[in-house]
Order: structure tokens, then sequence, then C-alpha cells
């Protein structure tokens, strides 16, 4: 089970049409181009698909689409999260798990529990869920971290089998790789660093960047997985700078805009989210016609 999570996974962006709905044909378009172009895994109704803007009903929907397009191909991880433990419990049951193949959830935000309120809330969800679940510590989004003492708390419950670590803190996730249970995944969660923490022992990235350029970032990951750092470095050199140029302005209007140039999806975002400035969405098109 835990090896469908290693590699490359991308946080897939939800696109929206002119009236700012759902855009089911350019989610048919973006899953098949993600699929075709070898990402491991897809996840949906992550940070990156604007989950905080869609209702519980365009979340079902969405899900449903997905998993339908994508025909067991690839595996299916669902973003089920919030800061109401009851309200996550809830909102799992939202949806039919036979082809999701974990839910990943996210430290609750806002309220910034106490490290022993982190542990007691994954442990209600991992509970009520009725597959695997995937942790994910994002404290730039939440204003909480979690310690990899509560990390490695949950990962000794066997449906706890992965953390998606995005608190870019090398030393925590180093406590963790070092003390955690043999199979327990560890992922990055930042782009910009996973080739180095790939080297140090992590088993992939679930991306932003993957949504756009998902052929060459998944050969990065797959040359960095297999120990190849030197073709892994000249890959991710070549990256580095359309990776900074797809968050300068926030995540996901950098990525929507190049998959707008690409012709995936169209360049809508729903309120407080924009898009991104006529400047940069200028200088990510001449960034990705290095990738031609």
């Amino acid at each position: 089970m835990n090896g469908k999570f290693k590699g490359l996974g991308v946080a897939m962006v939800t696109p929206f049409t002119r009236e700012k709905e759902i855009d089911f044909d350019a989610t048919k378009h973006l899953v098949e181009y993600l699929i075709g172009n070898g990402v491991n895994y897809l996840v949906v109704l992550g940070t990156t698909g604007e989950s905080a803007t869609l209702s519980d009903k365009e979340k079902k929907a969405l899900v449903k689409f997905v998993i339908k397009q994508n025909s067991k191909r690839v595996p299916i991880v669902v973003g089920v999260g919030g800061n109401d433990t009851k309200h996550v419990i809830e909102s799992i049951e939202n949806y039919d798990y036979d082809d999701i193949d974990a839910i990943l959830t996210v430290t609750p935000y806002y309220n910034k529990p106490s490290q022993k309120g982190l542990e007691l809330h994954f442990t209600e969800v991992a509970a009520n869920s009725p597959v695997p679940v995937i942790l994910y510590n994002v404290p730039g989004r939440t204003g909480v971290n979690m310690a990899a003492d509560t990390t490695l708390k949950l990962a000794q419950n066997p449906k706890v089998i992965a953390i998606k670590e995005a608190s870019g803190n090398l030393n925590q996730m180093g406590y963790i790789l070092r003390d955690k249970p043999k199979d327990f995944i560890v992922i990055s969660g930042d782009d910009g660093l996973a080739l180095p923490q790939i080297a140090m022992g992590l088993d992939g990235v679930i991306s932003v960047l993957g949504n756009t350029l998902p052929k060459q970032f998944s050969g990065m990951i797959k040359n960095a997985m297999e120990g190849n750092f030197v073709e892994a470095r000249k890959m991710n050199l070549k990256l580095i700078e359309i990776t900074d140029a797809l968050f300068a302005e926030g995540s996901p209007a950098g990525v929507k805009a190049a998959l707008t140039i690409q012709g995936i999806i169209e360049n809508n975002l729903r309120l407080p989210l924009v898009p991104v400035s006529d400047a940069m969405y200028t200088k990510i098109g001449r960034l990705l016609e290095n990738f031609k």
C-alpha cells in the first residue's frame, strides 16, 4: 500500500470556467496530461485545488469525476481537512472510497492547537477514515508546526501511513526519518527542496510544479530516487527559475497561469485568489519556452 505514494504526486489545480464554475472538460484534459506524462499519483482537493472555496457538493462532484476519468490508472488521494475535528470527520463521509487510496489531512489552522491537540485530532480522523491517512504539516499556511515527536507518535497508528512535510525544517525531517517505523512514508511538500530532501531519504514529493511540467519534474524525481544525482542536479537547476516564478505571486495563481499558456485550462481563480500580474504571466510564458 505505502509504495503507491512514492515518487511524484501532483496536487491538482481545480480548473474553473469564466463564470467560476468547475470546468470538467479542462479537468479531463488535465488528468490525461498528468497521467500521460508520468505522474505516480493524483491528489484532489489539496490547497492547490482551491478546496477552501469549493462547496461540499462541488468537492464530491470533482472527486467522482477525477476517479472516473482516472479509471484506476494511478492512485488517488483526496484532501479532507479543516480546523474542526467533528466537521472533518463528517466531511470524510462525503465520498465513496471504492477508488480512493488515501486521504490527505492538514494540521488544523488558525486555532493553533497544542501538540497534544494535534495528536488527538489526527487520531480521531484516522479512526473514522475508511482508507489510510497521510498527514500534512504546512506551518507556513496553518500557523502551527507539528513537531517530529508528534508525527512519530501518530506514525505508530497503522492507519497513518505517511506525512507530507512542508515545514522546510530539515532537522525536523531528519528526526522523523531516523525514528519512524520502517514502512512509514515521508513526502516532501516543497518543489524547490524536493531534491535535497530525497537525498536525505524522503520518498518523493506532492507537487504544484508537476501540474505544468509533469514529464520534466517526474524525470528529476525518478533520477533522484534512483540515486542518479548527477542527472537529477542538472534537471533541478533547469527547473529552479520556473519553480520560483510559479510561487512568486501565490499558488495556485502561478501554476494556473502556466497551464493557461499551455492551453490546458483557462486562467480563472476564485476570490480571494486572483490571477498573476501581466508581467509575471509574461515571465512564466518565457520560462516555459525552455521546456519545449
